[in-house]
Protein backbone atom coordinates (compact mmCIF):
# COMPACT_ATOMS: atom_id res chain seq x y z
CA UNK A 1 0.00 0.00 0.00
CA UNK A 2 1.12 3.46 -0.27
CA UNK A 3 1.91 5.78 2.99
CA UNK A 4 -1.53 5.98 4.47
CA UNK A 5 -1.67 4.32 7.66
CA UNK A 6 2.37 4.10 7.87
CA UNK A 7 3.38 3.82 11.58
CA UNK A 8 5.02 7.53 11.60
CA UNK A 9 1.24 8.85 11.33
CA UNK A 10 2.04 10.72 7.70
CA UNK A 11 -1.04 11.93 6.44
CA UNK A 12 -1.39 13.65 2.68
CA UNK A 13 -4.14 15.80 1.80
CA UNK A 14 -7.40 14.98 2.67
CA UNK A 15 -9.22 13.57 -0.61
CA UNK A 16 -9.56 9.64 0.55
CA UNK A 17 -7.23 7.07 -0.97
CA UNK A 18 -8.09 3.88 -2.67
CA UNK A 19 -8.11 0.61 -1.49
CA UNK A 20 -4.03 -0.07 -2.44
CA UNK A 21 -3.68 3.46 -2.97
CA UNK A 22 -1.88 2.94 -5.94
CA UNK A 23 -2.09 3.90 -9.14
CA UNK A 24 -3.53 0.45 -9.90
CA UNK A 25 -6.95 1.44 -8.07
CA UNK A 26 -7.82 2.67 -11.72
CA UNK A 27 -9.20 -0.39 -12.82
CA UNK A 28 -7.53 -2.51 -15.59
CA UNK A 29 -4.23 -0.83 -14.87
CA UNK A 30 -1.24 -3.07 -13.34
CA UNK A 31 2.18 -2.49 -13.08
CA UNK A 32 5.25 -5.22 -13.02
CA UNK A 33 8.97 -5.18 -12.29
CA UNK A 34 12.48 -7.06 -13.19
CA UNK A 35 15.14 -5.83 -10.77
CA UNK A 36 18.54 -6.02 -11.56
CA UNK A 37 20.78 -5.95 -7.46
CA UNK A 38 24.00 -7.55 -7.69
CA UNK A 39 26.89 -5.48 -6.85
CA UNK A 40 27.94 -3.33 -9.58
CA UNK A 41 24.44 -3.45 -11.51
CA UNK A 42 21.75 -1.78 -10.08
CA UNK A 43 19.26 -1.26 -12.45
CA UNK A 44 15.67 -2.72 -13.85
CA UNK A 45 12.80 -2.20 -15.82
CA UNK A 46 9.36 -1.52 -14.93
CA UNK A 47 5.93 -1.45 -16.96
CA UNK A 48 2.69 -0.31 -16.70
CA UNK A 49 -0.15 -1.56 -18.95
CA UNK A 50 -2.91 1.11 -19.07
CA UNK A 51 -5.60 -1.59 -19.68
CA UNK A 52 -6.06 -5.79 -20.00
CA UNK A 53 -6.76 -5.44 -23.51
CA UNK A 54 -5.58 -4.94 -26.85
CA UNK A 55 -3.89 -1.63 -26.44
CA UNK A 56 -3.14 -1.04 -29.68
CA UNK A 57 -6.52 -1.59 -31.65
CA UNK A 58 -8.36 0.08 -27.98
CA UNK A 59 -6.09 3.11 -27.71
CA UNK A 60 -7.16 5.54 -24.53
CA UNK A 61 -6.77 9.03 -25.06
CA UNK A 62 -3.24 10.70 -23.32
CA UNK A 63 -1.44 13.66 -22.81
CA UNK A 64 1.94 14.29 -21.98
CA UNK A 65 3.61 17.79 -20.49
CA UNK A 66 7.41 18.71 -20.08
CA UNK A 67 7.88 20.23 -17.09
CA UNK A 68 11.94 20.36 -17.36
CA UNK A 69 13.24 19.02 -20.46
CA UNK A 70 16.07 17.10 -19.56
CA UNK A 71 15.45 13.64 -20.67
CA UNK A 72 14.99 11.04 -23.31
CA UNK A 73 11.43 9.54 -23.12
CA UNK A 74 9.82 8.26 -26.46
CA UNK A 75 6.29 8.70 -27.60
CA UNK A 76 5.84 11.74 -26.38
CA UNK A 77 5.93 13.50 -30.21
CA UNK A 78 2.98 11.48 -31.49
CA UNK A 79 1.08 11.28 -28.15
CA UNK A 80 0.51 15.06 -27.93
CA UNK A 81 0.07 15.19 -31.85
CA UNK A 82 -3.35 12.58 -32.02
CA UNK A 83 -3.69 12.41 -28.05
CA UNK A 84 -3.91 8.39 -28.02
CA UNK A 85 -1.82 6.38 -26.25
CA UNK A 86 -1.03 3.08 -27.84
CA UNK A 87 1.64 0.66 -25.75
CA UNK A 88 2.15 -0.21 -22.25
CA UNK A 89 4.65 2.51 -20.75
CA UNK A 90 7.82 1.23 -19.71
CA UNK A 91 10.71 2.80 -17.79
CA UNK A 92 14.36 2.00 -17.02
CA UNK A 93 17.88 4.09 -16.89
CA UNK A 94 18.72 6.62 -19.63
CA UNK A 95 21.03 3.98 -21.91
CA UNK A 96 18.66 1.53 -21.72
CA UNK A 97 16.00 3.30 -23.62
CA UNK A 98 16.76 1.66 -26.59
CA UNK A 99 16.84 -1.76 -25.74
CA UNK A 100 13.85 -1.67 -23.92
CA UNK A 101 12.30 0.32 -27.03
CA UNK A 102 13.57 -2.39 -29.14
CA UNK A 103 11.97 -4.93 -26.43
CA UNK A 104 8.42 -3.06 -26.48
CA UNK A 105 7.92 -3.06 -30.31
CA UNK A 106 9.02 -6.53 -30.30
CA UNK A 107 6.02 -7.35 -28.11
CA UNK A 108 3.47 -5.37 -29.47
CA UNK A 109 4.73 -6.92 -33.10
CA UNK A 110 4.14 -9.85 -31.99
CA UNK A 111 0.53 -9.55 -30.29
CA UNK A 112 -0.43 -7.56 -33.57
CA UNK A 113 0.68 -9.08 -36.74
CA UNK A 114 -1.39 -6.23 -38.61
CA UNK A 115 1.66 -3.98 -37.19
CA UNK A 116 3.75 -2.19 -40.68
CA UNK A 117 1.85 -4.94 -43.01
CA UNK A 118 -2.31 -3.62 -43.23
CA UNK A 119 -2.10 -1.10 -41.08
CA UNK A 120 0.54 1.79 -39.88
CA UNK A 121 3.93 1.64 -37.84
CA UNK A 122 3.12 1.70 -33.13
CA UNK A 123 4.28 4.19 -30.83
CA UNK A 124 6.36 2.77 -27.84
CA UNK A 125 6.29 4.81 -24.67
CA UNK A 126 9.64 4.56 -23.25
CA UNK A 127 10.79 6.87 -20.06
CA UNK A 128 14.00 7.18 -18.32
CA UNK A 129 16.02 8.21 -14.70
CA UNK A 130 19.81 8.55 -14.76
CA UNK A 131 21.20 5.10 -11.81
CA UNK A 132 24.54 5.77 -12.96
CA UNK A 133 25.53 7.14 -9.19
CA UNK A 134 24.80 3.38 -8.17
CA UNK A 135 24.51 1.43 -11.40
CA UNK A 136 27.15 0.30 -13.44
CA UNK A 137 24.75 2.39 -16.48
CA UNK A 138 27.94 1.96 -19.21
CA UNK A 139 27.48 -1.56 -18.82
CA UNK A 140 24.48 -1.80 -20.66
CA UNK A 141 22.74 -4.83 -18.49
CA UNK A 142 19.27 -3.88 -19.47
CA UNK A 143 18.24 -6.64 -22.03
CA UNK A 144 15.09 -7.46 -23.69
CA UNK A 145 14.49 -10.53 -21.28
CA UNK A 146 14.22 -7.67 -18.96
CA UNK A 147 11.51 -6.19 -19.95
CA UNK A 148 9.54 -9.08 -21.30
CA UNK A 149 10.00 -10.52 -17.16
CA UNK A 150 8.56 -6.88 -16.12
CA UNK A 151 5.48 -6.80 -18.46
CA UNK A 152 4.98 -10.67 -17.57
CA UNK A 153 5.13 -9.56 -14.16
CA UNK A 154 2.49 -7.04 -13.90
CA UNK A 155 -0.35 -7.06 -11.42
CA UNK A 156 -2.57 -4.74 -9.08
CA UNK A 157 -0.51 -5.04 -5.87
CA UNK A 158 2.57 -4.37 -7.12
CA UNK A 159 6.13 -3.25 -4.90
CA UNK A 160 7.36 0.09 -4.55
CA UNK A 161 10.36 1.47 -3.60
CA UNK A 162 14.07 0.78 -4.54
CA UNK A 163 12.42 -2.11 -7.37
CA UNK A 164 12.76 -2.16 -11.25
CA UNK A 165 13.76 0.86 -12.84
CA UNK A 166 13.85 2.56 -9.51
CA UNK A 167 16.88 0.34 -7.95
CA UNK A 168 19.38 2.56 -8.51
CA UNK A 169 17.58 5.88 -8.20
CA UNK A 170 18.27 8.23 -5.93
CA UNK A 171 15.46 11.09 -4.78
CA UNK A 172 16.18 14.12 -2.40
CA UNK A 173 19.67 12.70 -2.19
CA UNK A 174 18.08 9.05 -0.28
CA UNK A 175 17.23 5.79 -1.80
CA UNK A 176 14.19 6.93 -4.18
CA UNK A 177 12.44 4.65 -7.36
CA UNK A 178 9.01 3.52 -7.53
CA UNK A 179 6.16 5.28 -5.96
CA UNK A 180 2.83 5.26 -6.17
CA UNK A 181 -0.82 6.80 -4.69
CA UNK A 182 -4.59 7.13 -5.29
CA UNK A 183 -7.33 9.08 -4.56
CA UNK A 184 -11.26 8.68 -5.07
CA UNK A 185 -13.87 11.36 -5.69
CA UNK A 186 -17.18 11.72 -6.54
CA UNK A 187 -18.88 13.18 -9.67
CA UNK A 188 -22.88 13.09 -10.60
CA UNK A 189 -22.92 10.71 -7.86
CA UNK A 190 -20.72 8.00 -8.75
CA UNK A 191 -17.37 7.54 -7.31
CA UNK A 192 -14.24 7.61 -9.83
CA UNK A 193 -10.28 6.96 -9.21
CA UNK A 194 -7.21 9.11 -9.97
CA UNK A 195 -3.92 7.55 -9.64
CA UNK A 196 -0.32 8.39 -9.97
CA UNK A 197 3.15 6.45 -10.27
CA UNK A 198 6.65 8.25 -10.32
CA UNK A 199 9.64 7.10 -10.93
CA UNK A 200 11.99 9.18 -8.58
CA UNK A 201 15.57 10.42 -8.87
CA UNK A 202 15.52 14.47 -8.05
CA UNK A 203 15.86 17.13 -5.74
CA UNK A 204 18.10 17.36 -2.96
CA UNK A 205 17.75 17.00 0.61
CA UNK A 206 18.08 19.91 2.24
CA UNK A 207 14.42 20.77 0.28
CA UNK A 208 12.94 18.06 1.00
CA UNK A 209 9.66 18.48 3.06
CA UNK A 210 7.59 15.26 4.28
CA UNK A 211 3.93 15.55 4.41
CA UNK A 212 4.29 19.68 5.28
CA UNK A 213 7.22 19.25 7.28
CA UNK A 214 10.60 20.37 6.12
CA UNK A 215 12.96 17.52 6.36
CA UNK A 216 15.32 19.62 9.32
CA UNK A 217 12.54 19.85 11.42
CA UNK A 218 11.93 16.05 11.61
CA UNK A 219 16.12 14.86 11.34
CA UNK A 220 18.83 16.43 13.06
CA UNK A 221 21.41 15.98 10.25
CA UNK A 222 21.84 15.87 6.92
CA UNK A 223 23.69 14.08 4.25
CA UNK A 224 26.85 15.20 2.02
CA UNK A 225 25.88 17.85 -0.76
CA UNK A 226 25.00 16.74 -3.87
CA UNK A 227 23.38 18.16 -7.38
CA UNK A 228 19.47 18.63 -8.52
CA UNK A 229 20.27 16.91 -11.80
CA UNK A 230 18.47 13.53 -11.83
CA UNK A 231 14.92 13.66 -13.17
CA UNK A 232 11.40 12.35 -12.16
CA UNK A 233 8.86 10.63 -14.12
CA UNK A 234 4.78 11.07 -13.14
CA UNK A 235 2.57 8.84 -14.85
CA UNK A 236 -1.38 9.68 -13.98
CA UNK A 237 -4.36 7.52 -14.53
CA UNK A 238 -7.77 7.75 -13.96
CA UNK A 239 -11.37 6.49 -15.16
CA UNK A 240 -12.90 9.93 -15.32
CA UNK A 241 -13.93 10.51 -19.39
CA UNK A 242 -11.39 13.32 -20.31
CA UNK A 243 -10.29 14.91 -23.51
CA UNK A 244 -6.42 15.47 -23.73
CA UNK A 245 -6.58 18.88 -23.55
CA UNK A 246 -8.19 18.21 -19.98
CA UNK A 247 -5.51 15.62 -19.66
CA UNK A 248 -2.86 17.66 -20.23
CA UNK A 249 -4.25 20.70 -17.65
CA UNK A 250 -3.68 17.09 -15.47
CA UNK A 251 -0.19 16.66 -16.17
CA UNK A 252 0.40 20.31 -15.49
CA UNK A 253 -0.97 19.96 -11.93
CA UNK A 254 1.84 17.51 -10.84
CA UNK A 255 4.06 20.36 -9.97
CA UNK A 256 1.92 21.42 -7.52
CA UNK A 257 2.84 17.84 -5.87
CA UNK A 258 6.15 17.65 -6.55
CA UNK A 259 6.64 21.58 -5.16
CA UNK A 260 4.64 20.28 -1.80
CA UNK A 261 7.54 17.90 -1.66
CA UNK A 262 10.35 20.72 -1.82
CA UNK A 263 11.20 19.92 -5.79
CA UNK A 264 13.11 23.33 -7.57
CA UNK A 265 13.01 21.15 -10.86
CA UNK A 266 16.90 22.12 -11.27
CA UNK A 267 18.81 22.48 -14.77
CA UNK A 268 19.62 18.96 -15.32
CA UNK A 269 16.50 17.15 -13.86
CA UNK A 270 13.94 16.17 -16.52
CA UNK A 271 10.47 16.52 -15.11
CA UNK A 272 7.64 14.86 -17.44
CA UNK A 273 4.20 13.98 -17.31
CA UNK A 274 2.09 11.54 -18.91
CA UNK A 275 -1.83 10.85 -17.97
CA UNK A 276 -4.17 9.11 -19.79
CA UNK A 277 -7.82 8.01 -19.48
CA UNK A 278 -9.48 4.65 -19.05
CA UNK A 279 -13.02 5.60 -20.10
CA UNK A 280 -12.44 7.44 -23.55
CA UNK A 281 -11.12 4.60 -25.92
CA UNK A 282 -10.25 5.40 -29.63
CA UNK A 283 -10.37 2.04 -31.80
CA UNK A 284 -7.61 1.56 -34.42
CA UNK A 285 -10.04 1.25 -37.13
CA UNK A 286 -13.53 3.18 -36.93
CA UNK A 287 -16.41 2.21 -39.79
CA UNK A 288 -18.01 5.64 -38.46
CA UNK A 289 -16.17 8.91 -39.18
CA UNK A 290 -17.65 10.21 -36.05
CA UNK A 291 -17.10 8.87 -32.62
CA UNK A 292 -18.79 9.16 -29.34
CA UNK A 293 -16.72 10.59 -26.31
CA UNK A 294 -17.43 11.76 -23.14
CA UNK A 295 -15.44 14.58 -21.18
CA UNK A 296 -15.95 16.61 -17.73
CA UNK A 297 -17.68 20.15 -17.59
CA UNK A 298 -14.72 22.27 -16.72
CA UNK A 299 -16.31 23.88 -14.19
CA UNK A 300 -15.84 20.29 -12.16
CA UNK A 301 -12.22 19.95 -12.52
CA UNK A 302 -11.21 21.82 -9.14
CA UNK A 303 -11.49 18.28 -7.58
CA UNK A 304 -9.23 16.31 -9.94
CA UNK A 305 -6.49 19.09 -9.70
CA UNK A 306 -6.74 18.69 -5.59
CA UNK A 307 -6.62 14.88 -6.29
CA UNK A 308 -3.21 15.03 -8.87
CA UNK A 309 -1.40 17.35 -5.83
CA UNK A 310 -2.13 14.90 -3.51
CA UNK A 311 -1.24 11.76 -5.57
CA UNK A 312 1.77 12.96 -6.93
CA UNK A 313 3.07 14.28 -3.27
CA UNK A 314 2.24 11.17 -1.92
CA UNK A 315 3.97 8.94 -4.81
CA UNK A 316 7.14 10.58 -4.16
CA UNK A 317 7.04 10.28 -0.11
CA UNK A 318 6.24 6.48 -1.32
CA UNK A 319 9.24 5.79 -3.46
CA UNK A 320 11.25 6.98 -0.34
CA UNK A 321 9.64 5.38 2.50
CA UNK A 322 8.83 2.10 0.50
CA UNK A 323 12.69 2.02 -0.53
CA UNK A 324 15.67 0.41 1.82
CA UNK A 325 19.97 1.23 1.52
CA UNK A 326 21.26 0.36 -1.50
CA UNK A 327 25.02 0.24 -2.24
CA UNK A 328 26.41 -0.15 -5.72
CA UNK A 329 28.57 0.62 -8.24
CA UNK A 330 31.92 1.62 -6.86
CA UNK A 331 30.50 0.31 -3.06
CA UNK A 332 28.37 3.72 -3.23
CA UNK A 333 26.31 3.45 -0.41
CA UNK A 334 22.88 5.86 -0.57
CA UNK A 335 20.85 5.78 2.74
CA UNK A 336 16.81 5.23 2.71
CA UNK A 337 14.44 7.33 4.90
CA UNK A 338 13.49 5.17 7.19
CA UNK A 339 16.54 4.65 8.47
CA UNK A 340 17.00 7.84 8.96
CA UNK A 341 13.98 7.90 10.57
CA UNK A 342 14.23 5.16 12.88
CA UNK A 343 17.47 6.00 14.24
Amino acid sequence: MGIAGNKWGFTVGRLPHGPLDKISDVPGVTVGHCTLAEGNIQTGVTALLPHQGDVFHDKLLAASYVINGFGKTTGLVQIDELGTLETPILFTNTLSVGTVETALVKYMLARNPDICETTGSVNPVVCECNDSGLNDIRGLHVTEEHVFAALADCKADFAEGAVGAGRGMRCHGLKGGIGSASRQLELDGKRYTIGALVLSNHAVFDDLIVAGTPIHDLLDKSIPPHEDKGSIITVLATDIPLSERQLRRLCRRALVGLSRTGSMCGNGSGEIVLAFTTANRVPHDSETAILPLQMLHDDAINPLFRAVAECVEESVLSSLLHAETVTGYHGRTVQCLTELLNQ
